[in-house]
């Protein structure tokens, strides 16, 4: 019965855990990064995101680390201050960049 439940559980769980397509890349943290100000690099609205972009926007937000937001995804609601979120559409298009 038990084993029932947790198939049950984890075939919903599994759905959501689909793609969005290829990520940007990854950006390793910026260890001298500290708070995150998103309005210096409001500039890159609009630009492709690639992992080269990320590194470019993590260095001039002074955030630690980034976090990608891809197409059609939700988010933890958690808010830290030293991170920079980077939300890009299917053509992989930057359409927001905030701190949290």
């Amino acid at each position: 019965m038990r084993s029932l439940f947790l198939g049950a559980v984890a075939l919903p769980l599994a759905a959501c855990a689909g793609t969005y397509g290829e990520a940007p890349g990854s950006v390793p943290a910026n260890e001298a990064g500290g708070e995150c100000d998103a309005q210096p690099v409001q500039y890159h609205i609009g630009h492709e995101a690639s992992a080269e972009m990320g590194a470019t926007i993590l260095r001039e937000s002074g955030a630690k680390t980034l976090r990608w937001g891809p197409p059609n995804s939700a988010w933890t609601m958690d808010y830290r201050t030293d991170r920079v979120n980077v939300r890009y559409d299917e053509s992989r298009e930057i359409i927001e960049i905030t701190c949290g």
